[in-house]
C-alpha cells in the first residue's frame, strides 16, 4: 500500500439502490415472517444491491443505533423460471452446511421461507457482512502488493473449500460424486447447439477435443462452480476475503475445474468490454502472481502432487462459457434482432473459443 494508507473501503463497496419496481416485495408480509425468526426489531427498511446477480438480492435493516441489525435476502426472480435455474435452496443449504467449515468464510444463514405466498417466491435470510467486491481481474483500483495479497487469498480460499470433508460436512447428497466433467461437457454440448443454426467451427472441435479427453475422476470435494475474485467479499480495511458469495452452481464436482475457472483470465485478452481478461498485462509489474505460481499455492495449500490435465480443464472452462454466452446471445436475438449488446455478446462467445481451441490444439 501506499504510504502505510490503509485500503480505501469505498472503492468496490456495493452500490445499494432502491428496490426496481420489477422487484418490490410485500414489506409488511417479510417483516411478519421476520418478527416470527426473531429477526425483526422495530422498523424495516428495505433495499437493493444494484447489479447482475441473477437472484435479485436486498438488504434489509431493522433496528436504530447500537440494535441497528442488518440482513440480506436473496430470492428467486419473479415470473416463469427454469425448474432446475436460481436454485437458492442449494444456495442456503451449501452455505448453512460450511458455517463451521475452516477457512470458508461463509455468511450466516437465519431463516429459510418456503411459502410462496410471502413473498412470491421461495427467499432467504442471512447475515450481511460488510466488504468489497472486485470484478475486474486486473484490480485497477489497487496497488500492486494489494493485488497479489487478493490473488493469493482466493486461491488459498479455494483450497480450503477443496479440503472440506464432504461427508462431515452433510453434502453427501448435495451431487453425483463422480462423472462431473463428463457430464458438464455433455450439458453445455447441448446447451451450445441449442442456441445456434451456424455453429462455431472452433466450438464444434473443441467439443469433439474435450469428449475424447475426460479426466479422471477424483475424490469429490464441493466445487463452488463460479469461483472467481467478483464473487469474493473483501475485508472491510484488509485484503482478506469477508466471505465467498454466489453459491448456486455449487454441487459435488472436480476441484480442478474450480481452480481452471479462476484461472481464466491469464487466457483472456485485456481490454475487450465484458471479457476481463489478463492475458498482455505486466503481470510482474502489476503485482499479480502468474498462473503458475496460483497452481504452485494450490497444490501446496492441498498437499497434492503435479495437476494432470490441466489444458483440459482450462479449455472446459472457455468452453462452457462460450457455451453460455451464446444463449445469452440467442435469447437477445430473439427479442431484438438490433440489439448492439447482443453482437458484443456473441463475439466474445467467439473469442472463448477461439481461445479454448488454441489450448486444445497446443496441447496435442
Amino acid at each position: 500500500m501506499h504510504n502505510n494508507d490503509k485500503p480505501n473501503d469505498a472503492v468496490g463497496a456495493p452500490e445499494i439502490v432502491a428496490v426496481r419496481e420489477a422487484h418490490r416485495l410485500d414489506e409488511a408480509a417479510l417483516a411478519g415472517f421476520m418478527r416470527d425468526h426473531n429477526l425483526l426489531d422495530g422498523d424495516l427498511t428495505v433495499e437493493q444491491f444494484q447489479g447482475g446477480q441473477s437472484n435479485p438480492t436486498y438488504l434489509l435493516t431493522t433496528g436504530t443505533g447500537d440494535r441497528r441489525a442488518r440482513y440480506v435476502l436473496r430470492k428467486k426472480p419473479p415470473g416463469e423460471i427454469l425448474p432446475s435455474a436460481h436454485r437458492i435452496d442449494r444456495e442456503y443449504k451449501v452455505m448453512h452446511a460450511l458455517r463451521d467449515a475452516p477457512g470458508v468464510p461463509v455468511p450466516a444463514m437465519r431463516a429459510y421461507g418456503t411459502d410462496e405466498s410471502i413473498l412470491g417466491t421461495e427467499f432467504f435470510i442471512m447475515d450481511y457482512i460488510a466488504g468489497r467486491v472486485f470484478s475486474d481481474p486486473g484490480l485497477p483500483d489497487l496497488a500492486p502488493a494489494e493485488r497479489g495479497t487478493l490473488y493469493g487469498a482466493m486461491i488459498d480460499r479455494m483450497a480450503d473449500l477443496h479440503s472440506v470433508d464432504v461427508e462431515a460436512a452433510g453434502l453427501a447428497d448435495f451431487g453425483k460424486p463422480h462423472g462431473y466433467v463428463e457430464r458438464q461437457i455433455k450439458r453445455w454440448r447441448s446447451q451450445y447447439e441449442a442456441s445456434t443454426d451456424a455453429p462455431d467451427a472452433n466450438m464444434i472441435a473443441l467439443g469433439d477435443w474435450l469428449a475424447d479427453n475426460i479426466p479422471a475422476d477424483v475424490a469429490p470435494a464441493i466445487a463452488h462452480g463460479d469461483f472467481r475474485l467478483g464473487n469474493l467479499l473483501v475485508a472491510p480495511g484488509s485484503f482478506e476475503v469477508a466471505a465467498v458469495l454466489d453459491w448456486e452452481l455449487a454441487t459435488l464436482g472436480h476441484p480442478i475445474a474450480d481452480l481452471a475457472y479462476a484461472c481464466m483470465p491469464y487466457y483472456l485478452p485485456q481490454g475487450i468490454p465484458g471479457l476481463k481478461g489478463i492475458d498482455g498485462m505486466d503481470l510482474a509489474a502489476a503485482g499479480i502472481p502468474s498462473e503458475a505460481d496460483q497452481l504452485a499455492r494450490y497444490r501446496e495449500r492441498r498437499g497434492i502432487g503435479p495437476i494432470d490435465d490441466w489444458p483440459v480443464f482450462m479449455a472446459f472452462s472457455l468452453f462452457r462459457i462460450a457455451a453460455i454466452l451464446q444463449g445469452v446471445y440467442a435469447r437477445a436475438q430473439a427479442g431484438n434482432a438490433s440489439n448492439a449488446d447482443a453482437l458484443a455478446v456473441g463475439k466474445q462467445a467467439t473469442v472463448m473459443a477461439e481461445c479454448g481451441w488454441k489450448i486444445a490444439r497446443d496441447a496435442g
